[in-house]
């Protein structure tokens, strides 16, 4: 009885994704239905149809594989641990109902790259921002400033209620929206930088393949005779119209002319040094961002990855968790120890061959124990409590003996305080012999 109980059971609260579907008229007020996905950035056509596309993809992809938390300092500001708010499961596991943590800083970063400027939205929060300022955030979404005003923002955003399912402006005050500019503004953003020049040429070259591939010949006829009256001019329109008739009605493209017709063709691919200007143009660019080509295409040794590190992601990580720090923290909440930090793994770029070596010295100066150093293995933490120690096993702890055969053992043990108490009778039978007091020598 109780297994069929048990079965009861299961089968009145299973669900099943397709069984437990209702009929449309079910689902009235679910929101409006789009073929694409409305919240998804989306950059401008100059740049999306370009290659400088690639350039924020790569960047932004590399930004959002940087940890971004809401973390406790010490009074020496040395990190404790992370806090337990809204704030930092926003920050690393869901910003919203559409976006991972992840997905999150990638939308950040493209924001960023493409508009100059990013607006950081917390859309539901405990309290109302107006109001207090200890409020947590529950909900975060990227915008894009519209307006500018002295002391608010118009931001365009995506709104997710299922009565709008659409981006919206609003008009919000710039202390409760994080508002991260660009630190590459002038190298990317500005009018005349390198990438719009970059982006300008980049037009240029593909509006000139768009013509020479349009299929137009582009010939001239010259007639053997002198077009000067209006017969003659019909004449030549005429003679202009069948070799049009038959290049269109010919299967392989052939037409055939007079003997003393002579045909231009003006198509030909005409020299000019646009191609040397792009690859001059990205050359620098790629220098002023403190990209290579080996970065793009992932071959770069470890110091070009460093630069490519301090030079291009730190300054945009800086950007966008200051302008976090100063809106989402209150001063209050700054002189308690809060903070938002990003950490970078510094062993993404350390070779294999090269993690022993590491793993020795820091553990053997006492910097990580071994359960820290298996963790960024992607091991399993060791049951030994040993393995959450900062010790140097190399080295005798307080307590410890080492035996001749290079074992040690601790003077707790046993067999070690019988061996040392039998050692201590043998010296006092010594003295005995000899007729020394022990309490005159000490």
């Amino acid at each position: 009885m109780a297994g069929m109980a048990v079965i009861s059971n299961r089968l009145k609260h299973a669900w099943n994704a397709f069984f437990n579907q209702g009929e449309p008229l079910d689902y009235p007020n679910i929101g409006a239905s789009y073929g694409y996905n409305p919240n998804r950035v989306r950059m401008r056509y100059s740049n999306e149809k370009s290659i400088i596309s690639s350039i924020y993809t790569r960047l932004s992809i590399d930004i959002s594989g940087v940890d971004i938390r809401h973390v406790r300092l010490d009074s020496e500001k040395r990190y404790i641990g992370e806090i337990d708010s809204g704030l930092n499961d926003c920050l690393s596991v869901e910003a919203n109902i559409d976006q991972a943590s992840r997905a999150f800083r990638q939308d950040i970063a493209l924001s960023l790259f493409d508009n100059g400027v990013a607006a950081i939205v917390p859309v539901d929060t405990t309290l109302n921002p107006s109001i207090s300022g200890s409020y947590d955030i529950q909900s975060m979404r990227v915008g894009d400033v519209v307006s500018w005003y002295p002391k608010h923002v118009r931001v365009n955003v995506y709104n997710e209620d299922e009565k709008v399912g659409r981006r919206e402006e609003i008009t919000l005050e710039k202390k409760f929206v994080a508002i991260v500019e660009n630190p590459l503004y002038a190298v990317m953003n500005e009018p005349n930088s390198t990438l719009q020049r970059l982006i300008r040429k980049l037009n240029m070259l593909d509006a000139i393949d768009e013509q020479s591939a349009s299929g137009k010949l582009d010939l001239i006829i010259q007639l053997p005779y002198v077009i000067k009256s209006e017969a003659r001019r019909t004449q030549a329109n005429q003679r202009r119209t069948d070799i049009e008739d038959q290049l269109k009605g010919s299967k392989y493209g052939i037409a055939y002319t007079d003997g003393t017709e002579k045909i231009t063709q003006l198509n030909r691919p005409a020299e000019n040094n646009l191609l040397a200007q792009i690859e001059y143009l990205t050359k620098m660019l790629y220098a002023q961002l403190g990209l290579t080509e080996e970065v793009m295409n992932g071959t770069a040794d470890e110091a070009a990855m460093l630069n490519y590190r301090q030079r291009t992601l730190e300054p945009v990580l800086d950007a966008i968790v200051e302008a976090m720090r100063r809106t989402f923290l209150t001063k209050t909440g700054r002189s308690q120890g809060q903070s938002i930090q990003y950490y970078m793994d510094q062993f993404k770029l350390v070779p294999i061959s090269q993690i022993a070596d590491i793993a020795d010295k820091l553990a053997r100066n006492e910097i990580a124990s071994a359960n820290e150093i298996r963790q960024v293995l992607g091991w399993k933490p060791s049951k030994d409590p040993k393995a959450d120690q900062l010790i140097n096993s190399n080295m005798p702890q307080a307590g410890q003996t080492i035996s001749p055969d290079g074992a040690s053992s601790s003077l707790d043990d046993p067999a070690v305080q019988s061996g040392i108490d039998s050692v201590n009778a043998s010296i006092d039978d010594i003295f005995k012999e000899l007729g020394i007091d022990e309490n005159s020598i000490a």
